[in-house]
């Protein structure tokens, strides 16, 4: 797969009828090896490893209701309380990050209301928080710990 900007990381993969699968460690089941997936399973990693978010605190592929239309986001890290923090979306590492991107993110963001987005291709990640109060959205370079989303 195509090398990705985040540290090297070991996966389970295997060959099953011909297609190369990754195992989920959220979903607990192999996926189609994808690029997209490639970029989903180092975000997960990315996020227990170095940010410190336990495992059964995310949610990946799940179904989402977004003005009465059934969306599926990529992933999504929740509090202790139950509550979602952060949705994560993830693009094929080809897919430029642009408005669209964000937009779709914000989207699900009306249903979800979290504090914290994150949009990557693997090779670049956007990272904001949302002022509520404010009505905007705070860029920053660097994701924070889990510990700090919460």
């Amino acid at each position: 797969m195509h090398p990705l900007n985040f540290p090297d990381y070991n996966f389970r993969t295997r060959l099953k009828d011909g297609q190369l699968q990754i195992f989920d460690p959220v979903r607990r089941r192999f996926a189609a090896l994808t690029p997209e997936e490639w970029v989903r399973q180092n975000v997960i990693q990315y996020l227990n490893v170095e940010k410190l978010v336990p495992l059964h605190m995310m949610a990946s592929e799940r179904g989402i209701k977004v003005n009465r239309l059934q969306k599926r986001f990529d992933l999504v890290v929740y509090a202790p309380t139950g509550l979602p923090v952060m949705i994560v979306e993830c693009k094929a590492p080809g897919v430029q990050l642009n408005e669209e991107v964000f937009y779709q993110i914000a989207r699900y963001n009306m249903t979800l209301k979290v504090n914290h987005l994150l949009v990557s291709n693997g090779l670049k990640h956007i990272y904001c928080k949302i002022d509520y109060s404010a009505e905007s959205l705070i860029f920053e370079e660097l994701i924070p710990p889990y510990s700090a989303m919460i």
